[in-house]
């Protein structure tokens, strides 16, 4: 192909000097014309985003129907959007508009900073340990680099020479050297790997314990709105980051020290040629410094590009998922033709913009290789051989007129040329990786922010600080809660008593908020003593789960005080039960001592003859016969219903706390076998606070709290002649009822059907 191109080229250039045209004319006009090509490229979106401002100045100008005026009274251009822009801005408007996008700031290397602290915590630890010795391997392997190059120029002197003798010396030192290089490298990226390894534990370990401490697990994702994929951050940004971290050390480090010891064994050859040192590094200098410029003002926005194409990325993603959770209901309406319709448009955006960001690299790359590939290597080409084109004398001091063109000299040459490309080339791919290391960190910023966040918004998660979308403002009637920088006030205080004999539970005063700001219960205040048994009723969303959620304090409190007894040893004051229970990884034994361990069961010195007995009082005894008590199942899926909801009455039996919060917690549970459990339960001395819709209940409990779901409650005890029948659903409850001590009696035709 290159004879035909060259032959072709002869023919062209023979006929235009027949035609009068000189080869020199022809070149420079071919050289021109490229030139001016060029800059029409360059120069072309400036035109384009000019034409299109006249335009639409013209337009305007023009069709007053086009024009509508703004908030500030102007008139300006009424731009029609596309619905799919419109539909997919509203998907990711949550994550545009929460935070800047990070980059190269100030903020970036504060968070930086600290993480690195948690990093390497101390001066003398296994990090640092690893950080020198990964050092000392890169600067090793820069050493090896420079020799290697050395080793190359003397083999080539010694082909140019036939010395076979030093030549099969020189290749089994090549060959001997050949292990320790290749060590190095592997070394390299063993401690790379290490390191990243060792900072990812730190960092996990950190993370688990902020995400563990004040239940913030459970905080962070129902109370805050700041983190919707904490366990994706927890493990992917936790691992991407310290990898990026490890990597970008030695990206970092290795090209700085190629490039300080490369250029000083560069003078050093150059020093030995009788040369001058300064003309070649500020050749390179320039040039380098020329190219990193028109780079930086030719390259497109990529960062801009990726974002939109990952946004574009996420609203398919979007889209699949609503599919997917949505199926049944589509196959129903038989919307399947719209569904396919939205996932090919979304499908065809993603597309469109994945051949934009490929046709600006097009141009871009070539441009880039242009002046790293041939440019640079012209310019190598020009430092290696100014100390052999402009010196006449020799290494060993003796001029080329004395020594003439002999053997010795070309030799000489010949090795520096060898050596000094090398060490050239190696400078080369050093700079590169320096300029490629931009987009780096870059990505390093992306990950530090993000690790960063997480761990600021566990520590204020923590402190009971939080930041959540407000929903309900308007319903803040009477002024119950208070608003800081468009967050509410918890100005609740939680009081544990110090008094041992004093075990009730006690509220004044106190909101039911959800943490959407919607106040369900303006003003809730009682008291609840112990052998209180109190049955909890109302309609749903009327705060009967909301108050178990305060009374154990995974909501704040917005107002009043609440009073709980001091936690005394081995038995909880207050004990959860849900209507789903959750089912542990494990043995059976675990899933009856829950959230106890082995260790802890044992020093309560019980028994599996105790455990035994509890299960024989939840009616689960065929499943100690069918399995032992260190069987390991999924007992999630290997229970029913009514079993796993028993299992957590075991629980209850296990731990015997002072309260028990039950919420609907027996409803795949018999009759008779709920009975039993509701009567040892009362046996063992355990206050019950019931949520129920089952008036088979009603006789286990002394007092009645009803809510009717109108911020309306009241609290009495209940008739006993009663206990039977289903409350009446009151028309108006008292908004702030007097505590129980002043509350009157309930007669039986107060709560008759």
């Amino acid at each position: 192909m290159p004879t035909v191109i060259s032959k072709f080229a002869k023919k062209s250039f023979d006929k235009l000097e027949e035609l009068g045209c000189s080869k020199e004319l022809v070149s420079r006009g071919l050289l021109g014309t490229a030139l001016v090509a060029y800059g029409l490229k360059l120069s072309y979106p400036y035109i384009k985003q000019q034409l299109e401002r006249s335009q639409s100045t013209t337009t305007e100008t023009k069709c007053d129907s086009g024009l509508s005026r703004n908030e500030n009274n102007n008139l300006t251009k009424a731009v029609i959007e596309d619905p799919e822009d419109k539909i997919e801005k509203i998907i990711i408007e949550k994550k545009r508009r929460r935070k800047k996008l990070p980059g190269l700031n100030l903020e970036f290397i504060l968070q930086l900073k600290k993480l690195i602290q948690i990093m390497v915590p101390r001066i003398l630890c296994e990090e640092t340990a690893l950080l020198a010795v990964h050092t000392t391997c890169l600067i090793s392997r820069t050493f090896l680099s420079i020799y290697v190059a050395a080793m190359e120029g003397a083999i080539v002197k010694y082909i140019v020479r036939k010395d076979v003798k030093n030549f099969v010396l020189m290749l089994l030192k090549w060959f001997g050297i050949a292990i320790p290089a290749t060590f190095i490298n592997s070394m390299i990226r063993y401690l790379e790997n290490k390191l990243a390894l060792a900072f990812r534990t730190r960092l996990v370990n950190h993370a688990y314990d902020m995400y563990f401490k004040n239940q913030t697990y459970y905080k962070v994702s129902n109370l805050d709105g700041r983190i919707e994929n904490a366990d994706h951050r927890l493990t992917d940004d936790i691992s991407t980051f310290s990898s990026s971290v490890a990597h970008l050390y030695s990206h970092l480090t290795k090209p700085c020290f190629d490039l300080m010891l490369i250029g000083i064994a560069m003078a050093r050859s150059s020093r030995k040629m009788k040369a001058n040192i300064v003309m070649g590094p500020a050749l390179a200098t320039i040039v380098i410094g020329t190219t990193a410029h028109i780079l930086r003002i030719v390259s497109p926005k990529f960062g801009q590009l990726v974002s939109e194409e990952a946004n574009r990325n996420g609203y398919l993603r979007h889209v699949h998922s609503k599919i997917i959770t949505n199926a049944e209901e589509i196959a129903f309406y038989g919307g399947h033709k719209v569904e396919h319709a939205q996932l090919q448009d979304a499908y065809s955006r993603l597309v469109n913009q994945m051949n934009n960001i490929f046709t600006q690299k097009l141009w871009f790359i070539m441009l880039e290789q242009f002046f790293m590939k041939y440019v640079w290597s012209g310019t190598g080409m020009v430092m290696v051989s100014l100390p052999i084109l402009t010196v006449n004398s020799l290494p060993g001091g003796k001029t080329r007129k004395n020594k003439g063109d002999s053997e010795f000299g070309v030799s000489e040459r010949t090795q520096y040329f060898t050596t000094a490309r090398n060490l050239l080339l190696s400078g080369a791919d050093a700079v590169e990786r320096l300029m490629s290391s931009y987009k780096e960190i870059v990505a390093l910023a992306g990950y530090t922010s993000r690790v960063a966040g997480m761990f600021e918004v566990f520590d204020e998660v923590s402190q009971g600080i939080y930041q959540k979308t407000v929903v309900a403002v308007d319903r803040n009637d009477g002024g119950i809660l208070e608003f800081k920088n468009g967050q509410p006030v918890a100005k609740g205080t939680i009081v544990c008593s110090d008094n041992e004999d004093d075990m009730s539970i006690s509220l004044e005063n106190v909101p039911v908020v959800t943490p959407n700001c919607d106040i369900v219960v303006s003003s809730l205040t009682l008291t609840i003593a112990p052998g209180m048994h109190l049955l909890i009723t109302g309609p749903n969303g009327c705060g009967k789960s909301s108050l178990f959620r305060i009374l154990s304090g995974l909501w704040p409190i917005y107002g009043g005080t609440l009073r709980i007894p001091k936690l005394s040893q081995g038995k909880p004051c207050m004990f959860y039960i849900p209507q789903r229970p959750y089912m542990s990884c494990g043995s059976l034994r675990d899933q009856i001592i829950y959230p106890d361990t082995r260790k802890e069961m044992l020093s309560k010195n019980i028994t599996e003859c105790q455990l035994r007995e509890i299960m024989r009082l939840v009616s689960l005894e065929h499943i100690i016969d069918r399995d032992s008590f260190d069987e390991i199942r999924d007992w999630k899926d290997t229970l029913s219903g009514g079993e796993k909801q028993r299992m957590a009455m075991a629980r209850l039996f296990y731990h015997k706390p002072h309260y028990a919060l039950l919420d609907e917690c027996t409803s795949a549970v018999s009759i008779d076998v709920e009975s039993s459990i509701y009567e040892t339960a009362k046996s063992m001395g355990i206050t019950l606070l019931t949520i129920t819709h089952r008036p088979t209940l009603w006789k286990f409990h002394t007092h009645i709290l009803e809510f009717d779901g109108q911020g309306g409650w009241v609290f009495e005890p209940l008739a006993k002649d009663a206990q039977q029948k289903v409350p009446i659903t009151k028309q108006s409850l008292f908004q702030n009822h007097k505590p129980f001590t002043d509350a009157p009696e309930m007669t039986p035709s107060a709560v008759s059907a």
